[in-house]
C-alpha cells in the first residue's frame, strides 16, 4: 500500500467514483441502491458533501483511483450532528489487500478532527469483510435489523456498529 496516496476529493475524480459504486450497485447487497446513479448524482451528492465540509476521502495509485471513502450525518435532524456514518467503497480488483483499513484509519482521523464524537457502521450483515475490519478498529455491536433490504430476490439484515471518536 506504499505506492497508494490518500487525498482530497477533486471534481474529476467524479467518474471513477461512479464506475467504483456501480459495481456494488448491480452486483452487489453492499448498497441497497438498486439503480446505479449517473455522474451527475453523484456530483450533487459529493457537492453536498463538500459544502458541508465533510471527510471526503481518494485513495489513488498510479493515476487510478482505485477507492473512496466518506463521512456524513448518519441522520440529517440537527441532534443528530455530531454521529456520522462511514461508507468505504474500493475498486473490486483492490479488496483484500489492505486498502480498506488504510482508509478506515484517515477516515476516522479526518471525522474526529472535523467534530463528529460517533461514528456508526451500518453494514449489511453478511459482509464479513466489512464487519470484520469495523470490529478491528474498535467498534462495537449495537443493532441488528432482519429482513430491511430486498435485493437480487431476497431479503438481506443490517448490522449497526458504533464507535466513540
Amino acid at each position: 500500500m506504499s505506492d497508494t496516496i490518500l487525498r482530497p476529493f477533486s471534481w474529476s475524480d467524479v467518474p471513477a467514483i461512479t464506475t467504483i459504486y456501480r459495481h456494488y450497485v448491480d452486483h452487489t447487497a453492499i448498497t441497497f441502491d438498486t439503480e446505479a446513479p449517473g455522474e451527475a448524482a453523484i456530483a450533487e451528492k459529493y457537492a453536498g458533501l463538500m459544502k458541508l465540509g465533510h471527510p471526503l476521502i481518494i485513495a489513488e495509485r498510479a493515476g487510478k483511483v482505485v477507492g473512496y471513502a466518506y463521512a456524513s450525518f448518519y441522520r440529517p435532524r440537527a441532534a443528530y450532528r455530531f454521529t456520522c456514518e462511514d461508507s468505504i467503497y474500493l475498486d473490486p480488483a483492490e479488496t483484500g489487500r489492505g486498502l480498506g483499513k488504510l482508509m478506515l484509519t484517515e477516515l476516522l482521523i479526518q471525522s474526529k478532527a472535523f467534530g463528529f464524537k460517533q461514528m456508526l457502521a451500518v453494514i449489511t450483515a453478511d459482509t464479513a469483510n466489512s464487519v470484520g475490519i469495523h470490529e478491528k478498529f474498535g467498534f462495537e455491536r449495537v443493532g441488528y435489523y432482519k429482513a430491511v433490504g430486498y435485493k437480487f430476490d431476497r431479503w438481506h439484515d443490517i448490522v449497526h456498529l458504533q464507535k466513540a471518536l
